[in-house]
């Protein structure tokens, strides 16, 4: 498989993980409200989680589009900061914990097939 279609493929894995975490903590707030304690103001912490969010969202994108170099470089910059959004944000419920990891995991090795990408120097 070639590594921008790996890479890019690799985000909507992540992408389809967060998205199941988040549905997985509405339904448990059902049963405790607590499991939804967002720190600070919610509309500001909202718009936050909405920018930080976008970054692996664009990068299914922009894993293909970008040339090379920029594609490597994003791919790494974007997967350590979606790590620490992750590791940030998590939550002490269950769910969190198995698919934060495979998020985590996920990220690493969108990192690491990324950072082992060997780039054409001229492009």
């Amino acid at each position: 498989m070639p590594i921008k279609t790996k890479l890019s493929t690799l985000w909507i894995v992540v992408l389809l993980n967060m998205i199941f975490t988040d549905i997985f903590s509405i339904i448990i707030t059902f049963e405790d409200p607590s499991i939804m304690d967002i720190p600070g103001e919610v509309r500001q912490m909202m718009a936050i989680a909405a920018i930080v969010t976008n970054l692996p969202i664009s990068m299914v994108f922009l894993s293909r589009y970008l040339s090379d170099t920029w594609s490597r470089r994003m791919n790494i910059g974007v997967s350590l900061l979606t790590i620490l959004y992750v590791v940030g944000g998590a939550s002490p419920a269950p769910h969190y914990w198995i698919i934060g990891g495979m998020e985590v995991a996920l990220l690493i090795w969108i990192a690491g097939s990324a950072f082992t990408w060997k780039v054409n120097p001229n492009d």
